[in-house]
């Protein structure tokens, strides 16, 4: 699997979480079913501004790839921290619920202040 960060506005530049360490923090939690339809990102510009044709071939590839039996992974405000493929692939095939792990307190950051995301280590 391809190195991946998510990453939220903060006061000094992006906030970014390593999306393994998300994944090893979520490791014991119990999946719930969540709504699709409430998932608040379906519906809000998520991957940028100004993303090419390109760009687009490129998530739709992932979203063919997503395995739906990996659960997404929500912070405590119910916003999608991993998973968005996942999320694409449920909605395109219809399904009204899908599997997602929720924190109760979010994890600090993995770095803050970032103001190129290409800068941060993807090895």
């Amino acid at each position: 699997m391809r190195k991946q960060y998510h990453f939220r506005p903060g006061k000094t530049g992006l906030q970014a979480w390593d999306v393994d360490r998300l994944v090893r923090l979520t490791r014991n939690l119990v999946p719930e079913s969540i709504a699709v339809a409430e998932i608040r990102e379906i519906d809000e510009p998520y991957w940028g501004a100004g993303v090419t044709c390109r760009e687009i071939a490129e998530h739709a590839r992932l979203i063919e790839e997503a395995d739906l039996s990996f659960p997404v992974i929500c912070s405590s405000d119910g916003r999608v921290m991993d998973g968005m493929h996942r999320v694409l692939k449920a909605l395109l095939l219809g399904h009204t619920h899908i599997a997602a792990v929720r924190f109760l307190a979010d994890p600090e950051p993995d770095y803050v202040g970032v103001l190129n995301p290409d800068d941060l280590p993807y090895d």
